[in-house]
């Protein structure tokens, strides 16, 4: 089915509101009904709150790592991989429990966009609790424009960035809550951690990760060249990395 560009599509999967944004004048639907019901599997899948899932399965011994879907093997080693590449700001294994989540949400995400442009859609937008995935740009527009929520006053912004085929994560206290594992000294008290990057997955585990342990140590950031930090402290104060697309709402 060949539809006209309308009102953005919103789908409740993953505990949160998922948004797609399509911005071509025409497209094929049935491309965002496949990447709804790749989201509704990945929830199916990963839910640590299903007893069902395989990964609830996997922390009770009622599956071994042979018997999971591929994909759930693929995500459980990238996450290995980062928590070697962070030196364990990242962590699947919060108190010693499986929980591939600060991965999983913007990993399937990516996918889902990666669904979209494969049928040719150009100019779009998924976004999923703070997590975002942008194509192309709006008519008129260079890029997507997004907004940094105050995390003292969430109806407010701090300020914008402007994205073109990259993704934007964002951590914190105000979208569900203090749901981050955290240990170690944070030195600055954060109210919340965006990164950005040409990969959402990825983008998502580091603003886990920077959220999780703070701004004391983060040498490990130079093995993810491509990603930029934009994090807010407590007392409002945003600090971020010389290439993050940031322009502040003072300067708007």
């Amino acid at each position: 089915m060949i539809q006209l560009q309308s009102a953005p599509r919103v789908e409740r999967i993953m505990g949160t509101a998922v948004l797609f944004d399509i911005r071509d004048p025409d497209f094929d639907e049935s491309a965002v009904g496949a990447a709804v019901s790749f989201l509704r599997w990945v929830d199916a899948t990963f839910s640590t709150h299903r007893d069902d899932s395989q990964i609830s399965l996997l922390r009770s011994g009622g599956l071994t790592m042979g018997d999971v879907h591929p994909l759930v093997r693929d995500v459980l080693a990238r996450c290995e991989m980062l928590r070697r590449d962070t030196e364990g700001a990242f962590d699947h294994h919060p108190d010693t429990t499986l929980d591939p989540s600060g991965l999983v949400k913007g990993w399937a995400l990516e996918r889902a966009a990666a669904i979209l442009s494969r049928t040719g859609i150009e100019s779009f937008l998924v976004s999923a609790g703070g997590d975002i995935v942008a194509r192309g740009a709006p008519e008129g527009l260079a890029a997507w424009r997004v907004g940094i929520r105050d995390p003292a006053h969430p109806e407010a912004t701090l300020g914008t960035v402007q994205l073109r085929g990259l993704a934007i994560a964002t951590s914190g206290r105000y979208e569900r809550g203090n749901h981050i594992w955290s240990s170690g000294d944070m030195g600055e008290v954060l109210a919340s951690v965006s990164m950005v990057g040409p990969d959402l997955g990825t983008a998502d585990a580091l603003a886990t990760a920077v959220f999780a342990s703070g701004l004391a140590d983060l040498g490990w950031l130079n093995r993810f060249p491509g990603y930029d930090l934009i994090a807010v402290t407590a007392d409002r104060r945003i600090l971020r990395t010389a290439g993050a697309p940031f322009v502040s709402a003072s300067t708007q």
